[in-house]
């Protein structure tokens, strides 16, 4: 077993995460499920608790998920290179499955940001890659306290010599299954053969 380590935006480094949950790999790549993202040992239950989507509707991140796998990463749209990444690795694992297995896939983007990232802003962010991704924002307490109950670190603002900032956060895709837990995670060199074959398995596990 290893513990788990996240890349964040704000420099690129490893680092452990502060993991309530118990995030400790069980195995680095596959399991005997079939899976070859992260395994984690212990899972994270997804909180039932609610943000507002990019067109400025509540959004429960339990009630408002109706599809069978429920994909959850925290970022933001000035994230220099990690966030854009993972999106449109994401985006290309889906395009990969049949129509039928990538509709039964549904991608929540989770604001670091809110500050900058208003709805429209997070909108045209995530249309780039695949207007089906949901983009969700709220008061940063609540997305921190979100964060840290699925394993995410997320932390203060680095000021940058332009006069900007960015923002450290955990760079892990995280995979849910209809009983609103996950069980598996794809950090940000996952390959995107590995995601698209575990991205269907879920959907066939789950359905």
């Amino acid at each position: 077993m290893t513990l788990l380590t996240l890349a964040g935006c704000s420099s690129g480094q490893k680092q452990q995460a502060d993991n309530p949950g118990g995030a400790v790999i069980r195995t680095a790549s596959g399991d005997p499920n079939g899976l070859r993202g992260a395994v984690l040992e212990r899972p994270y239950a997804l909180p039932a608790k609610s943000l507002t989507d990019t067109a400025g509707n509540e959004f429960n991140l339990r009630t408002s998920t109706k599809k069978p796998v429920t994909l959850v990463f925290f970022g933001y749209t000035n994230c220099p290179d990690v966030c854009s990444t993972v999106m449109a690795d994401v985006a290309s694992a889906l395009t990969k499955l049949d129509e039928p297995v990538r509709d039964d896939v549904q991608m929540l983007f989770v604001t670091t940001d809110p500050a900058r990232d208003t709805g429209p802003v997070i909108r045209k962010y995530l249309d780039r890659f695949d207007p089906s991704f949901v983009g969700l924002t709220g008061s940063l307490t609540s997305i921190k306290d979100i964060a840290k109950a699925v394993g995410v670190p997320v932390e203060g603002m680095k000021k940058l010599p332009s006069g900007g900032y960015e923002v450290g956060h955990g760079a892990q895709v995280l995979g849910f299954g209809k009983d609103e837990k996950a069980t598996v995670l794809w950090l940000d060199n996952a390959a995107i053969g590995d995601m698209a074959h575990d991205f269907g398995k879920l959907v066939e596990d789950n359905r």
